[in-house]
């Protein structure tokens, strides 16, 4: 698993461990942590879920009438070391 994906899956460990079950999903660029927050979380709660998203490297809080809120977090997948980072047509 890549250090993004290691990580993801951390933070997604500690908010289940909060109480907020959380899924992980893989994108090109970044690994992605979601978890549904309650109707009326405790101070205790979100004091806990923002020190465990604080180790992203972003995260946020989506809140709509239609879907509630959604706590998500995001790590960055590290950019290649190689020479060929601007692909084939860059390459010497």
């Amino acid at each position: 698993m890549p250090a993004s994906g290691s990580r993801a899956a951390a933070i997604a460990a500690r908010l289940s461990a909060v109480g907020l079950p959380a899924r992980v999903e893989e994108h090109d660029r970044y690994t992605s942590v979601e978890a549904e927050i309650p109707e009326a979380p405790s101070a205790d709660l979100w004091r806990e879920a923002l020190e465990v998203v604080a180790e992203a490297d972003r995260f946020g809080l989506l809140a709509t009438s239609l879907n509630g809120r959604t706590l998500w977090a995001v790590v960055r997948k590290a950019v290649p070391a190689t020479g060929d980072v601007g692909g084939p047509s860059h390459q010497r």
